[in-house]
């Protein structure tokens, strides 16, 4: 409603006021929107616990892809560290055509999806897809593949229907992440042929003795390249510079969210355990990451987090 001329001049007052304090940030709790990937778990983790150190609070909020980008959208949500490109694309650009969030940095850069094959198939000849047909019997016509729906599993599917590669009469099978890699795992094990969905970055880079295939005839469905964004509120900058400043320097190296990956899913360990010890034996590249952020404090934020581990 509007507002009296007495409200109007103590609005005056406080502003004057306000303006004479030193700036501090707005935010206090750092609210985390993460999809259940052991990847995007892991990173949030490592990103919270560096901000509770700097004095903020965190809380990580366990959602699908859909409802993070929207409570994002909303300022429900303050960080989506999992916009993964080109599979999200059609989701997060209209939200930044629209001016409600932003891409703060592409907190993975360089990843890669396509078929892999392990390292014993390789050295015998097989180095792209065009390769597969010649060997189809060695491969049990047969390609593992992941989830349905995905988009790796499209183009493949459209490769076999389009006879792309000489692969078409070829079968994918399609199943759960963990069900396919323990499929190839046993192959593996026994020393058999296999070609499966692979991806960078994840653990099994770390287990597996793997190469990607390099594409034929623009299959679609080798070697794809895909960035990670951080996904923030538009606002966010204006709110709290710091945060925005420390979400524009996150940026993780494939090899070490590989590593995360590996210690978090495959060796089972808990993900704070895991972010608290990589954190205190990587502080050269914390300190990267946080040049020129200050704790809540005012404190450089590195010393927050060295101080932290003491």
């Amino acid at each position: 409603m509007p507002l009296s001329r007495p409200t109007l001049a103590a609005t005056a007052l406080s502003l004057a006021g306000l303006a004479s304090l030193p700036a501090q940030a707005a935010l206090e709790e750092v609210r985390f929107g993460v999809p259940p990937w052991p990847g995007v778990t892991v990173k949030s983790e490592v990103a919270a616990q560096l901000l509770e150190a700097m004095g903020y609070e965190t809380r990580q909020n366990s959602l699908a892809v859909s409802v993070i980008l929207n409570g994002v959208a909303e300022g429900d949500l303050d960080v989506y560290l999992g916009g993964w490109y080109p599979v999200q694309t059609d989701m997060v650009e209209p939200l930044v055509d629209d001016g409600k969030v932003v891409k703060a940095a592409a907190n993975i850069q360089g990843a890669t999806s396509g078929l892999v094959v392990p390292r014993y198939v390789h050295d015998a000849g097989i180095t792209s897809v065009a390769d597969l047909n010649a060997h189809r019997e060695r491969f049990d016509g047969t390609i593992q593949g992941i989830e349905a729906g995905t988009g790796i599993n499209t183009a493949i599917g459209e490769a076999i229907d389009n006879d792309l590669a000489g692969l078409g009469g070829w079968t994918l099978r399609e199943s759960s992440t963990a069900a396919m890699l323990a499929q190839a795992e046993q192959k593996m094990r026994d020393g058999e042929w296999v070609t499966f969905v692979g991806w960078e970055p994840h653990w099994m880079n770390v287990s597996f003795d793997l190469v990607y295939l390099d594409d034929a005839e623009d299959a679609g469905i080798a070697d794809i390249e895909s960035t990670v964004w951080t996904v923030v509120p538009a606002s966010l900058e204006a709110e709290d510079a710091d945060l925005y400043r420390f979400m524009t320097q996150y940026v993780v190296d494939i090899e070490d969210q590989n590593d995360w990956i590996h210690a978090y899913s495959y060796e089972e360990r808990p993900a704070d355990e895991v972010a608290r010890e990589w954190i205190g034996e990587h502080l050269d590249t914390v300190a990267g990451w946080l040049a020129g952020v200050e704790a809540l404090d005012g404190r450089p934020a590195i010393e927050a987090v060295k101080a932290g581990l003491d």
